[in-house]
């Protein structure tokens, strides 16, 4: 039988987790409507959402800080064993990215309002393939996330050079546009900002997806390190 003080531990454990879920989940939403919105640009319900994005970011950030002071509680206060210790760690570093990924919501929420009131230019035709590919990064780092999936995580930084390429591409691009068509410069900005904030909604999926490596097999992938280990393991797993 867990002592007392076992299953109070566990209990404030499973309340972080919950915690942390919660926030994702409304990271979530956030992100997916503002990149569909992005793609819907000028229609009535893009000027909704985007409103929808900006009023959910406090929350967010209160999210964050809550998180915050209950983990930094659990590590002064409880006696953890060393999975529990990674959870905690692994929590710390994936609240400040949600808190950033809303923090990018807004900016293109911002960046879509800016160009509703600007002249029409054509996107680049890489832009809508990329905001796919983010979007489908984001979901499955949070899916990940939240059934701590090692094989969604590994799936997310095997995705990430693909962002990266798009964004090459576009910028490309609109240096070309903006160098030829000086008038439109203003919105062709606009949407290098677009690229810039999709490639790093791109970077912390990538860091969530790491921190859940990290998390469940005790693995520092980061800069590339234990992939291959991670994704073999990941492998067995699911075929076990």
């Amino acid at each position: 039988m867990a002592s007392p003080a076992r299953s109070t531990q566990e209990v404030h454990l499973d309340a972080l987790e919950n915690y942390l879920i919660s926030m994702a989940r409304t990271v979530e939403v956030s992100t997916s409507r503002i990149l569909g919105a992005l793609l819907d640009r000028g229609s009535p319900e893009s000027e909704q959402t985007t409103g929808q994005v900006f009023m959910q970011e406090p929350r967010i950030n209160e999210m964050e800080m809550v998180i915050d002071e209950h983990a930094v509680r659990l590590l002064r206060d409880s006696r953890l064993a060393e999975g529990e210790i990674r959870q905690v760690v692994a929590t710390l570093k994936i609240t400040n990215d949600l808190e950033r990924m809303g923090d990018l919501a807004v900016g293109l929420a911002e960046r879509v309002v800016s160009l509703a009131g600007m002249p029409a230019v054509n996107e680049p035709a890489e832009l809508g393939p990329m905001v796919t590919a983010v979007s489908a990064m984001v979901n499955k780092s949070l899916g990940a996330l939240t059934f701590r999936n090692v094989a969604l995580a590994n799936q997310v930084l095997e995705s990430d050079d693909l962002v990266d390429r798009y964004r090459d591409l576009i910028f490309e691009a609109l240096m070309t546009r903006i160098s030829e068509q000086p008038s439109q410069a203003a919105p062709n900005l606009q949407l290098v900002l677009v690229s810039r904030y999709l490639e790093r909604l791109a970077d912390h999926a990538t860091n969530i997806a790491e921190d859940i490596i990290f998390w469940v097999r005790g693995l520092d992938v980061r800069h590339g390190r234990g992939r291959d280990a991670a994704i073999s393991g990941a492998i067995v797993a699911e075929n076990s």
